[in-house]
């Protein structure tokens, strides 16, 4: 009975035992363990959501050609990337460590017009932006196109050899434009040939002579066809020597203008005081006002060479060449006068007059 009791009780701790130990076996299978599993397979994919990619490409030219030192940069919407790359030798760049999601790249080069380019960038992706290719700059030029002063001074010459007095007595010294483009020498002595052997100015020279024979002006040159020709070849020579000497040769030499400028506008007393005034003073080639040295020496040096072929009796001597001088600048005068008052409204050919006060 003993036996059987105690092989009971034996076989009843058994039991207890393999029940408490699958009890303790489920425990740890199943509370422990799935929590486990849980955990570790969420980490991962929390990770491999934020995984970085990186972006390369190439920047051309239109021709194909690598563009190196070109400056890459890329940006993105929320401003939470902006860096910059430069291209190399072969024209490639490239930026790494760049979070997933949508981007821009702007490449700028030299010469050449701004390219941007706009792409998304994928969890890990190695993102090829492929070939940029830059177009030239298009350029805006300026062309100023500046005539040369020569040309323009020729065209104002032209517009002074146009202008005659009652359409037929030459008026070629005067400059209705106060700020005409200053004469070269080679002008200045082109005015003074066209000047002095205009057909009108020969015609005049010849009516003078003649009035001289008729009143024996000069009685050593005699009469007839011979004291004719000795009369009207010293009336030339005067001609002659006062406009290239005056107008032309010491212009060229002291750097003047032999031309009258217009005035035109103010109050009479101030034109007849610029008038008067002009008879010693003239425009320098740069521009600025002066003494008229080239026409009173120009007067004198003429007044010195006539006795060269005026009769012995008929000479100027050296007070005589200074008074005729001062005759000639009281002449100029009544000369400038004129133009200021009368002689512009009997030239027909005279350009528009731009008022300006020299």
């Amino acid at each position: 009975m003993r036996t059987s009791v105690l092989g009971n009780r034996s076989f009843f701790r058994l039991g207890l035992c393999v029940l408490l130990c699958g009890c303790t076996g489920l425990a740890l299978a199943q509370p422990q363990g799935a929590p486990s599993d849980a955990g570790a397979s969420a980490e991962p994919q929390a990770s491999s959501s934020q995984l970085p990619g990186s972006i390369n490409g190439t920047v051309l030219d239109p021709s194909g050609a690598a563009i190196a030192g070109a400056r890459v940069k890329l940006t993105r919407a929320d401003a939470s990337a902006n860096v910059e790359a430069i291209s190399g030798e072969n024209g490639q760049f490239s930026f790494s460590n760049i979070a997933p999601g949508p981007f821009q790249l702007t490449v700028v080069a030299e010469g050449f017009a701004p390219q941007t380019v706009s792409g998304f960038l994928h969890m890990g992706e190695n993102y090829n932006a492929a070939e940029t290719v830059l177009a030239l700059a298009s350029s805006k030029t300026d062309v100023e196109v500046i005539v040369p002063r020569v040309e323009v001074a020729e065209e104002q010459i032209k517009e002074e050899e146009k202008q005659r007095v009652m359409g037929f007595l030459p008026n070629f010294y005067v400059s209705y434009t106060p700020d005409a483009v200053s004469l070269t020498s080679k002008q200045k002595f082109k005015l003074a040939w066209r000047t002095t052997f205009d057909p009108v100015n020969l015609v005049l020279i010849g009516a003078v002579a003649g009035a001289e024979q008729a009143d024996n002006t000069f009685k050593q040159y005699g009469q007839g066809a011979q004291g004719y020709g000795k009369r009207y070849g010293a009336n030339m020579a005067d001609s002659i020597t006062s406009t290239f000497i005056g107008s032309a040769l010491l212009p060229s030499i002291l750097k003047q203008d032999p031309r009258y400028f217009y005035k035109g506008t103010g109050s009479a007393r101030s034109r007849i005081l610029y008038a008067v005034e002009m008879a010693v003073v003239c425009k320098g080639d740069n521009g600025r006002w002066q003494a008229n040295y080239s026409a009173i020496l120009g007067s004198l040096a003429a007044g010195g060479i006539s006795n060269l072929y005026y009769p012995a009796e008929d000479r100027d001597g050296v007070g005589l060449t200074f008074e005729n001088t001062a005759i000639g600048i009281g002449t100029t005068v009544a000369a400038n006068l004129l133009q200021e008052f009368v002689i512009r409204r009997l030239t027909p050919n005279a350009r528009a007059h731009n008022s300006a006060n020299p």
